[in-house]
């Protein structure tokens, strides 16, 4: 595909940070944009909603509807999806950002917060490509993308906060499942997943405040990376692990720089992810 004019992206979680780097990307295309998110009203820690999300979406030239869908509920998401297919006639893209994150041990990680980052995570992603896979079916370049990290068995990337990995590992198994499962159909299911940190409410509120901000990269590297592969036709590749910093420079940028928070700063010194 040339652009993403007029094709209809779901995407969870995308009020805020990535979810909605992306949304704003495609916007400029004339994209139709769902934004399946649980935030209505103004949070004194996570800024925006879905209807300031909504607005900025708007500005850039899409069409925006604004859901308040929490996707560990079923009928909330079935509810949603049939209110997106209701207003744009279908969907073409499923983008599954939305998540919970707790970097604690197992002592520290309360049940609550266990099955919080599971039923987002992986029952989340699960939940919404299940759904969205009758109206993908009819599309004509159907993709799913999850915002999750390559699998890596290594037990340094679970040792300090087994809960949460297992929950994401659990978005990036189901690309692997997910993938093998729907190639006959023409439905490309990969991963996409930063270089560094980035610069989010989640890396601001627990992973060092103001100082890691300055040490991470914008989301419009993982929106600009999100929008070269949603344009690849959907038969031509699926169940790649994708980075972000490398699909670019594929594409022949060859300086990430103005993505950086502080483009002053060498590469070098960047926080880099921790699942890579």
């Amino acid at each position: 595909m040339e652009t993403l004019k007029d094709k209809v992206l779901f995407i969870t979680g995308a009020s805020r940070g990535i979810g909605k780097a992306i949304a704003l990307r495609a916007a400029r295309d004339g994209a139709g944009i769902v934004i399946a998110a649980k935030t209505e009203t103004p949070h004194e820690r996570l800024p925006g909603t879905i209807y300031t999300a909504a607005e900025e979406i708007e500005s850039a030239g899409g069409r925006a509807l604004p859901l308040a869908v929490d996707i560990r509920f079923e009928e909330r998401v079935r509810a949603a999806v049939a209110q997106a297919v209701t207003h744009f006639g279908g969907i073409d893209i499923l983008v599954n950002n939305a998540s919970a994150i707790q970097l604690t041990n197992t002592p520290e990680t309360s049940m609550k917060r266990f099955d919080l980052m599971h039923q987002i995570n992986t029952r989340g992603t699960f939940l919404c490509s299940q759904v969205c896979l009758p109206h993908l079916q009819k599309a004509d370049t159907p993709h799913i993308l999850m915002i999750s990290p390559p699998l890596n068995m290594d037990a340094r990337w679970f040792g300090p906060h087994v809960a949460y990995t297992m929950a994401k590992y659990g978005m990036s198994m189901c690309v692997l499942g997910m993938a093998e499962e729907f190639r006959p159909l023409g439905i490309a299911v990969n991963a996409l997943w930063p270089r560094t940190a980035i610069a989010t409410s989640a890396v601001r509120n627990l992973l060092g405040g103001s100082e890691s901000i300055g040490h991470s990269r914008k989301p419009e590297i993982m929106a600009d990376a999100a929008y070269v592969l949603l344009r690849r036709d959907s038969r031509g590749g699926t169940g790649q692990f994708y980075i972000d910093e490398d699909v670019l420079r594929e594409e022949g940028v060859t300086d990430l720089s103005p993505y950086q928070v502080r483009p002053d700063l060498a590469e070098e010194d960047l926080l880099p992810d921790f699942f890579l």
